[in-house]
């Protein structure tokens, strides 16, 4: 099973930020947080990499029934969604598999919590 869903954009990376944001607005997701690798990278390192974000994504219904199932399950929340330049100038988009990262969590009462986000996150993959 891959541990990701992803797709390829002909956008610049700051089209493919905001189609990412209103897939996952479709999907009832919002981003809670937003990492700037390339930023983070130059700051603390000095190296020069592609643009290339973290988005946190949150579905708070689905959030709230995975918590209740599992209050240790924070640990793998949000869903992480990249957005990330390639050296050939595209824009890949990809999401996380939580399917693949429930795998480790034996609990039942997650497991269609879990077939749900992961059919989400495949939709806001599919809408770009």
């Amino acid at each position: 099973m891959d541990y990701y869903f992803n797709t390829t954009l002909k956008d610049d990376f700051n089209t493919g930020i905001n189609k990412v944001t209103e897939a996952l607005k479709a999907e009832g997701f919002g981003v809670l947080t937003e990492i700037d690798i390339k930023a983070t990278l130059k700051k603390k390192l000095d190296v020069n990499f592609n643009n290339y974000k973290i988005l946190g994504a949150c579905n708070p219904p689905y959030a709230h029934k995975a918590l209740l199932a599992e209050n240790k399950i924070g640990t793998m929340l949000p869903c992480n969604v990249i957005v990330q330049e390639l050296d050939s100038g595209d824009i890949e988009v990809s999401a996380v598999n939580p399917m693949a990262s429930m795998q480790a969590v034996e609990n039942e009462a997650l497991k269609e919590i879990a077939e749900d986000i992961t059919n989400k996150l495949k939709a806001v993959i599919n809408r770009l």
